[in-house]
């Protein structure tokens, strides 16, 4: 099957992609480095003759609110228009637990996403999963030295080649509109696992807990980024997959 990545150069596009390779599946990734502007749609249709199904995992690291709609939307209605056009039979995207809960600006981008979706010509299927176990790192480098201030918040990681894997299963089968949440297989707290980075890395750093103002930080120190209901769990645990990521440093 002929399936096309939106953000297949990115850090969980490069494992979707080589989830598709591994599974026998012809890969296509949309990106810029690949002629394929996702904002604007140029070059998008060309891309997209032959392709059955597309998978979303399209990211800008963002904060602000309006940025994040604007691009969440904008690539969205991009590839359901072009797809609808050249035929494509499935639709999936990347969301994340809790969007619809915690209302800070990235969020609300995604919640954009979500609903473009829903009401595209296209069946779909959106995946809410957990943040990523690579989620810990990426939060502690863009902290500026020597503290580490870190925001109070209950989380349940899963690790990204997990996510790609299941993203994939969920491509190759029929759409089913909301799918049951992704999550790792042990609920943690972010603080917690900043603490054991900077260990495992050897880094003598304080860490600040903070918890974010209004119902967003309430939200995030509360349930409101754990799983809602049942659904399927990752396997590897954060400090198997730490222990695993320095080994490989090393």
């Amino acid at each position: 099957m002929r399936v096309a990545v939106a953000g297949g150069t990115g850090a969980v596009g490069r494992l979707v992609v080589e989830e598709l390779t591994a599974a026998g599946h012809e890969p296509v990734t949309l990106a810029r480095s690949r002629g394929v502007d996702l904002v604007s749609g140029a070059g998008l249709e060309a891309a997209l003759v032959g392709v059955e199904t597309v998978i979303d995992v399209s990211n800008r690291t963002t904060l602000g609110r309006d940025k994040a709609v604007s691009f969440f939307g904008s690539v969205s209605r991009n590839l359901l228009d072009a797809g609808s056009r050249a035929g494509v039979r499935h639709h999936v995207a990347l969301s994340i637990i809790g969007v619809d809960r915690v209302g800070h600006g990235y969020y609300q981008g995604k919640l954009r996403q979500e609903e473009v979706v829903r009401g595209g010509q296209v069946p779909w299927t959106v995946l809410r999963a957990a943040q990523f176990h690579e989620f810990v790192p990426q939060t502690l480098d863009q902290m500026p030295k020597p503290l580490a201030v870190v925001p109070r918040m209950r989380t349940q990681p899963v690790a990204a080649r997990e996510v790609a894997r299941h993203l994939v299963d969920l491509a190759l089968a029929p759409a089913q509109g909301m799918a049951p949440e992704l999550a790792g297989p042990r609920e943690e707290q972010l603080v917690d696992l900043v603490r054991r980075l900077l260990r495992a890395r050897g880094e003598r750093r304080p860490v600040v807990p903070v918890r974010l103002p209004g119902a967003a930080g309430a939200a995030m120190a509360g349930n409101g980024q754990l799983p809602a209901g049942p659904g399927p769990r990752g396997t590897e645990t954060f400090d198997e997959w730490l222990a695993r990521t320095v080994a490989r440093r090393g």
